[in-house]
């Protein structure tokens, strides 16, 4: 199978979906890889480390028109054009919230596959999972410089010093984004609210950090208490495939002290916080009713070094899979890869990016064509 590697083109974004090793790995079985000029170099790798492990070296148009296509973040609309019908776009889609890329890839007549609706029989998101490590970590990260008066924050320490309060932390979702952030918010010294409708999951976080935060059942009143006396809000909450639901309005925002910061993990799905919407790391912030809020929705990609190795850990053997037997039957061969699938060649295929859009969901074919 012929394998494209386009170069990615979101403000900012350094990533690549491929690392030397992988391209060695599936030239080996067979496979024509064509990487991009440049993809690899803002992640540390040259061009001629993809050469020297068997990959070929191409333009973008040659890149965008191999039969399975494989990135980090969603096609821009000019690139969704270069795609051949009856390719394979396998990468972060996030399409619950991008009607209009959804419905670029239905009239291109394409098979895109969604990282983060690739899901496994336990629940968990695989592909999804190093991603929102990393986010939930730097999301902490970022909001204790925002909260910096140099960087228009109120002037706090996080996690205080003798004789000083603490900050407060509230996190929106116990999930992978929610436990990473937790864990450095807490080891900072914050005070540290963690909110969720899973009680389970609550019991799990109470246990593993010994009961030195605050675990409450994410309902209106608890969520908006947590919210308007906290330093910095981490929303954290994905509902596979879905928007994500509003948990913080516009008036909980405004009843936050001025200089507060608000940092959506949640955003690529629409935002948990009502006064939200998706920034870039170029222009990464911006101020409602005096809170900072910082909604970058690529956030990974700051760190791409890090981000690249994690990613591609987890994608490399989909891809395998996906040239090896074909994609209509690697999908039909794997549940978990199938959840995967949102758009298939004009249909829109996953329950929860069909609801969130107002369109039918289509089932997917039984079996290979």
């Amino acid at each position: 199978m012929k394998i494209g590697v386009p170069r990615e083109t979101k403000v900012l974004e350094f990533r690549v979906a491929l690392v030397p090793d992988g391209a060695a790995a599936l030239s080996a079985a067979g496979h024509e890889v064509c990487i991009e000029r440049g993809a690899g170099e803002d992640s540390g790798f040259a061009d001629a480390d993809y050469e020297a492990r068997g990959a070929r070296l191409v333009d973008r148009e040659e890149a965008w028109a191999a039969d399975l296509v494989t990135k980090v973040k969603e096609p821009q609309p000019d690139e969704v054009a270069l795609l051949r019908p009856g390719a394979t776009l396998f990468t972060y889609l996030h399409l619950a919230a991008n009607p209009v890329l959804t419905q670029r890839l239905l009239d291109a007549d394409v098979c895109a596959i969604a990282y983060e609706t690739i899901r496994n029989s336990d629940g968990s998101f695989p592909v999804l999972a190093p991603m929102s490590e990393v986010a939930g970590r730097l999301a902490v990260q970022i909001g204790v410089s925002l909260l910096q008066k140099d960087r228009g924050g109120k002037g706090l320490l996080l996690g205080g010093v003798p004789g000083v309060m603490r900050g407060r932390v509230t996190v929106l979702g116990g999930g992978i984004v929610g436990v990473n952030a937790v864990r450095v918010a807490h080891a900072l010294g914050a005070e540290v609210d963690v909110l969720d409708i899973d009680l389970r999951r609550l019991t799990y976080l109470y246990d593993i950090f010994r009961g030195e935060l605050n675990t409450l059942y994410a309902n209106r009143a608890n969520i908006e208490r947590s919210v308007v006396t906290s330093d910095l809000v981490i929303g954290a909450v994905y509902l596979a495939g879905r928007r994500a639901p509003t948990l913080v309005t516009d008036a909980m925002v405004q009843s936050m002290e001025a200089g507060s910061v608000i940092a959506d993990v949640a955003v690529d799905q629409g935002g948990c916080v009502e006064t939200i919407h998706p920034t870039t790391h170029a222009d990464p912030t911006y101020v409602v009713h005096d809170v900072i809020h910082y909604g970058v929705a690529n956030m990974p990609g700051a760190v791409p070094r890090t981000s690249t190795f994690a990613l591609t850990n987890t994608t490399l053997p989909y891809v395998e899979r996906l040239a090896e037997l074909g994609t209509e039957a690697a999908v039909a061969a794997d549940p978990s890869l199938a959840l995967g699938a949102n758009v298939w060649r004009g249909a829109v295929v996953h329950e929860g990016v069909a609801e969130s859009i107002g369109v039918a969901c289509e089932p997917l074919p039984s079996k290979p064509e």
